[in-house]
Order: C-alpha cells, then structure tokens, then sequence
C-alpha cells in the first residue's frame, strides 16, 4: 500500500500550490490518526522496555533509508535532553554511517550486513531493538530482528502495512496503516512523518518511566549553554519554590545538574542529595520524599 499510486492525486503537477499543499497536509493529519488505533501496543512495548533499559540496556534502532534517518534524529536527541548516555545509543544502519547521508544502492538488500552488525553489537537480553520500515519488507531490517532476537534483545517492528515479515519478526509488532503517498513510493512523506511521531512518543515515555522528567520538565538535560542554564534555574526555582538567585547557588555547587540541585536548594548537602538520588534510582520525586523525611 505504501508503494501505490493514488487516483486521487493523478493531477498533482497540475495543481496550483496552495490545493496541492491543502491535500499534502490533509494527508499527513490522516496518517498521523491511524496511530491511534496502534496506542495499547505502543503502551505494552514501553513497559516492556523500561526494565531492560533501567537494568542498563541499551536502545538500538536498525532500518535502512528515510527510517533508519528518522530513527538516527529521534535518538540524537536523547543525550542533550534526558542525559541518555550515546553509548547506549546504537544504530543498525543498512550501508553504513555513510548511508545517512547519500543513498547506498542496494544496502537494504543485505541481510548479511545486518546479521554481522548484530553480530559485532553483541547485543544482550537487556537491549531493546526497535526496527522501522514503512513497507515492511526491508531485509536489512528484518534480518536484524531476527538476529536481534535470537541474542535475547527486546524487538518492536514499526511498519506501516499490516501483515509483513517484518512484524512477524518482531515481538512487539506495531503496524500502522498510512496507506498510498500524494508522490506514489515517497514514503519520507505520510510513513516518515508517522515513523517519527511514533519514536518520539516512545522515547520520551521510556524516558519519563526511566525518572528523566518531573513535572514535565526535563530535569535530567545538559544545561551546556546560557539558554539553558537559564532554563535549568527555572526549573530549579519552580521546583524547590526558591528564588532564581538561591536555584542558580545550589546548581553551582552540583555541577549544573538539576535533580541534585532542587534537593540542595531544599536544604540538604551535596552529598546527602546524591545519595537520596541514588537511593531512588535517579527519582526526583522519590528523592524528595526521602530528604523530607529526614529534614
């Protein structure tokens, strides 16, 4: 169904602009709705994931082309955000880094390339390995499942056919049916855009589980610039209810780290507030309960 031709927009060359980007846009509303249907999947895939990864896991993405790229984006992001660290991190691509920026012909063909990067992962029962491919047919991405699996790892296929070899490959098999491009084959369009809604989703679940958000803050980010040092005395000041000059002391003393940080702004020490950290697996919320207990 991605590869497809759709009758309705037989015309598009002839259209002008704005009717053509009307029926591009509507088109991506609709693709973006077929996720809901898919949700419950998605949920039991995150409480799947969440042990593994809080075990020490790592987060593995195989795909080849547009997916593989989207996939290399959504988890770029996760170090400076949640302070995921990169090398937990990996990508199965089909042809290589090289692949992410000019098309490799024929690397999505190679089930061997797939299997021997698996291979050289060494890839464990904590790892989670999600594959993508808007057909659901792609080789690479199939034969790195399945290797996937058989090491012991967590597999999701996301594919946007049902009834695929990729699913089946897959424990978690979430399929979402976007169904024929405007441009017949251009699955960088409604599939990628799905693709992408899908793993931010995911990733950011896994990483609110994971203890990296607090009221929907990102308190785990790197405050690597002045922006967002002044994001993170914010974040301080809201959490702990201090002034921004007492939240910017407290992050001085802990390194600009915010969890620590709200905890030194409520009272304690550096060292009673990591402590109470670790004790609560990185937990801000959990962290503060125990250092209200003891105050």
């Amino acid at each position: 169904m991605t590869e497809i031709a759709d009758p309705r927009f037989r015309d598009l060359d002839r259209w002008d602009s704005l009717t053509a980007l009307r029926a591009i846009w509507e088109s991506q509303i609709a693709a973006v709705a077929m996720i809901g249907p898919v949700l419950p999947a998605l949920a039991a895939l995150v409480e799947d994931a969440v042990p593994r990864l809080r075990a020490g896991g790592r987060l593995v993405y195989a795909g080849a082309g547009t997916s593989i790229r989207i996939a290399v984006q959504d988890g770029t992001e996760l170090g400076p955000t949640f302070n995921w660290p990169e090398d937990r991190t990996l990508y199965l691509i089909a042809g290589g880094e090289t692949a992410l920026r000019i098309a490799v012909e024929g690397a999505e063909d190679s089930a061997d390339d797939a299997r021997a990067q698996v291979r050289d992962a060494e890839l464990t029962p904590r790892d989670v390995v999600i594959g993508l491919a808007a057909s659901g047919r792609t080789p690479f991405t199939i034969a790195a499942l399945e290797a996937a699996r058989r090491a012991g790892a967590l597999t999701a296929g996301i594919a946007c056919v049902t009834g695929t070899p990729l699913l089946d490959a897959a424990k978690h098999a979430i399929a979402i049916e976007t169904g024929a491009e405007v441009v017949a084959g251009s699955t960088r369009m409604k599939a990628g855009t799905v693709q992408k809604v899908v793993l931010n989703m995911l990733s950011t679940q896994i990483m609110v589980h994971l203890g990296h958000v607090h009221d929907g803050l990102m308190v785990d980010m790197r405050p690597l610039n002045q922006k967002l040092r002044r994001r993170a005395c914010d974040m301080v000041a809201r959490i702990a209810d201090v002034s921004v000059a007492d939240a910017e002391s407290a992050l001085v003393q802990t390194d600009w780290r915010i969890k620590p940080a709200v905890l030194v702004a409520l009272g304690v020490s550096t060292d009673i507030a990591h402590a109470a950290l670790g004790d609560a697996e990185g937990n801000l919320r959990q962290a503060m309960l125990v250092v209200g207990a003891k105050s």
